[in-house]
């Protein structure tokens, strides 16, 4: 990796692929080496380390004794394994019926990638019991024995994914690889709290070291990283990076090895996407490494340091060795070691101006960056305003609100009083009307009683009149 005055970072394919030259990505963690070359490189000089210790007369050993040393080490790594699987050091006879296996293997197949509830109810189920029984016994004896070193725990782990990856191996290698992603989210998701930043490695004073490094060069600006930055003619209401800033520090929120790459490869997609707005040209390798370099700048993620390492240790060997999230991590990895190794020349800078800023006695030139920080300023007193406008109309709502409550009360409460004097004037005039109307009851009897007295006088009177004639 190196930098030039124009393009900044500098980082070729050859540089990223492994120093065995065995196609796969290398890491700088692994010292260019990809997972499997290194941890065949680490299993070699181990034994070599132990075989080359004097024999109890004071001779080394022959090369027929190293042999037999490597063997008898290899054949107690495999005992380990199926005391782990199995219980025993020999494995049990195979008491499933081949109906049940076609059966369970038919299951699998039609299995969909990403879907881990599928996987857990396949599983469960009674005819994958003995895979189930696997991963269960597996897990207690991780449990239990949480106390070994992280890297006895991480080769436990790989070996354990080998052999489950074993019973697949009629599959295609793509089904084979969706059913271990599901396994490794089924493992890790459990063992997270006993093997991530592990007491027996140094990974939190990493991580400190790491943030009090990252912290110091936040004076940093994208020009300094010839970083693409939009131009004055694009409209900008913030930084542009600011997706991949958020996706990278939710990778400390995430168990799984194989959802802690799904953040970076999150992270790596919004970084092309805010160099492809950023600049009329089509993004590189080069845009792309000084994009993330200043991403992880101004993230300064939690944890970054054990993060990767837990990937390292516990992920998929295929994850980091090949693909899209594989070409992610490794230029995650050279991001984090070109920001351990930073100095004045790779920004561009002399000794004394670099020591300058690391001591806070320069302050970045106005520029672009200080433009976006004035845009977004000001956006954010824009929407301040807005709130505070918001805030007094929520208020006054509130208070017509209230005032529209009462006015209803007091309304209401007019209609019950004018109701209850309507109808207590209904109710005077029913009793006067019925008053009325018996009183003229009595006074029609009365007359009829005088007509009746009138008519007898009459009559009376009228009796002798006729008698005389």
């Amino acid at each position: 990796m190196s930098t030039d005055k124009q393009r900044g970072i500098h980082v070729s394919q050859e540089e990223l692929l492994c120093k065995n030259s065995c196609g796969y990505y290398g890491n700088p963690v692994w010292q260019g080496f990809c997972s499997k070359c290194w941890r065949e490189k680490a299993r070699i000089a181990g034994a070599s380390s132990q075989d080359t210790r004097p024999s109890n007369d004071g001779t080394p050993l022959t090369f027929s004794k190293f042999e037999e040393k490597k063997s008898t080490e290899k054949g107690r790594r495999i005992n380990t394994m199926r005391r782990l699987f199995w219980g025993s050091p020999s494995p049990p006879k195979l008491q499933e019926s081949s109906e049940s296996h076609a059966n369970l293997l038919k299951a699998y197949q039609s299995l969909e990638a990403g879907d881990f509830t599928g996987f857990l109810k396949i599983l469960k189920s009674p005819s994958s019991q003995r895979l189930q029984s696997r991963c269960t016994a597996f897990l207690n004896t991780m449990e239990a024995y949480h106390d070994l070193p992280v890297q006895k725990q991480s080769d436990l782990v790989q070996d354990f994914y080998q052999s489950f990856a074993e019973y697949f191996n009629s599959f295609p290698e793509a089904q084979v690889t969706h059913i271990m992603e599901h396994v490794e989210k089924l493992i890790m998701t459990r063992l997270h709290k006993w093997v991530f930043c592990h007491d027996s490695c140094d990974d939190e004073q990493k991580d400190l070291a790491l943030q009090r490094r990252i912290r110091s060069l936040n004076w940093i600006t994208p020009q300094m990283l010839s970083v693409p930055f939009p131009d004055k003619k694009i409209e900008v209401t913030g930084d542009p990076f600011l997706p991949a800033i958020t996706a990278i520090i939710e990778m400390d929120a995430k168990r799984a090895p194989q959802d802690k790459l799904a953040c970076v490869s999150k992270c790596s997609q919004h970084v092309f996407e805010a160099l492809s707005t950023s600049n009329s040209e089509p993004a590189n390798a080069d845009d792309f490494l000084s994009g993330l370099v200043y991403v992880v700048l101004k993230a300064n993620p939690p944890r970054l340091h054990s993060n990767m390492q837990y990937v390292i240790r516990f992920g998929l060997p295929h994850s980091l060795m090949a693909g899209e999230s594989g070409y992610y991590f490794t230029n995650l990895s050279c991001a984090v070691a070109f920001i351990e190794k930073l100095d004045g020349p790779a920004l561009n800078l002399s000794q004394e101006e670099f020591e300058g800023y690391m001591l806070r006695q320069r302050a970045p030139s106005e520029g672009k960056r200080q433009r976006v920080v004035s845009d977004t300023q000001h956006l954010l007193e824009e929407l301040q305003g807005r709130q505070e406008k918001l805030d007094q109309g929520m208020d006054s709502l509130s208070v017509q609100l209230q005032s529209w409550v009462h006015a209803v009360n007091s309304q209401l409460d007019e209609a019950t009083a004018q109701f209850a004097l309507v109808q207590t004037e209904v109710t005077a005039k029913t009793e006067s009307s019925q008053v009325l109307s018996s009183s003229s009851h009595d006074a029609l009897l009365q007359g009829d009683d005088k007509d009746e007295s009138v008519l007898k006088l009459m009559d009376q009177h009228a009796g002798p009149q006729d008698t005389d004639c």
